[in-house]
């Protein structure tokens, strides 16, 4: 049957069983994590920790019994998958309310935190890149601070911006998630390291690309440099930017955790601390789907891209 599938057919099903694997796999590490983690989850369920009465011995005897607990670790497992396969999430232990509503609140929070860094990293080094990609003195001044914005801790880049622009200029709130006010400093911590990354990515592939033949032919015809860089060398730049990309993207998530705890945000960040703190293995189990069907999700968008700013990739064999 697969022989009968046309090509574009067997790649979507590749990249189908490939994330069905990826996200199997991630639910599975979460699981095992939880459970290697010191702790007593019926504990979590029934209140915390203190001294053990006989009530609460009988309490957390009910809990494990209902909760199953007190099966094999198998047993536990393959409950687990079947819920996850049914897409029951189930409950929060400590905030006993369904996983999906405790991330879907704080969804949103983080959303725009991490669309605005990307968005404001590319928009960044795409106008280094093209500012400095034949200028050799400009290059070397904006790749050392490229290089330094790249290596510089995520924290320590939103401590500076807080110290600077909100506790010294007072332009920008210093905590909370109140008006677009509140988004400007997270976006910059994030963007600053993407635009240094994809900054000397990208001034690599223009520059490799002004040296080419088509290049000195569309010179000949008189076009400008900024024609040259925009309408065809960057085109010949973007498949390792696109490759850069999606690791970044996905990489943005471990970020918003850094930048929501730094100033105090509410986000996905914040909930996926306070569940592995609390062994809440719904809500952590949760949060790794998340953000494994979002790491999925935009390294098949980059492939997609790539055929797209490619078209000889449409015609290799699948």
């Amino acid at each position: 049957m697969r022989a009968h599938l046309p090509p574009s057919a067997r790649w979507w099903l590749r990249r189908l069983m490939l994330g069905i694997f990826v996200i199997w796999g991630a639910a599975t590490l979460a699981f095992i994590g939880l459970h290697l983690l010191h702790g007593d989850p019926a504990r979590v369920i029934a209140g915390g920790g203190g001294m053990i009465s006989g009530s609460s011995v009988r309490l957390l005897a009910q809990i494990n019994r209902e909760y199953g607990f007190d099966q094999p670790l198998p047993v536990q497992y393959g409950r687990f998958l079947g819920h996850l396969l049914h897409g029951q999430l189930g409950t929060s232990y400590q905030l006993n309310q369904p996983v999906s509503s405790v991330i879907f609140t704080q969804l949103w929070s983080t959303v725009s935190v991490a669309l605005g860094a990307a968005v404001l990293g590319f928009a960044l080094a795409l106008v280094l890149a093209l500012s400095s990609a034949g200028r050799p003195k400009t290059r070397a001044l904006l790749s050392t601070l490229e290089l330094v914005a790249v290596s510089t801790p995520s924290f320590w880049v939103g401590i500076l911006l807080l110290a600077a622009f909100s506790f010294r200029l007072q332009w920008f709130p210093v905590l909370g998630n109140e008006g677009a006010r509140s988004l400007v400093l997270p976006w910059v911590t994030l963007a600053l390291p993407i635009a240094g990354t994809l900054a000397l990515v990208m001034r690599d592939g223009l520059e490799r690309a002004l040296d080419q033949p088509f290049a000195t032919t569309v010179r000949a015809r008189g076009a400008t440099s900024a024609r040259l860089k925009l309408r065809h060398a960057l085109r010949h730049a973007l498949l390792p930017v696109l490759t850069l990309s999606g690791w970044t993207l996905g990489s943005l998530l471990g970020g918003v955790v850094v930048v929501e705890t730094v100033f105090a945000r509410a986000g996905i960040g914040q909930v996926a601390v306070t569940a592995v703190n609390g062994r809440d293995l719904p809500v952590v189990t949760g949060v790794v789907l998340l953000a494994t069907v979002a790491f999925v999700v935009i390294n098949t968008g980059v492939d997609v891209l790539y055929r797209f700013v490619d078209p000889r990739l449409r015609t290799v064999p699948q």
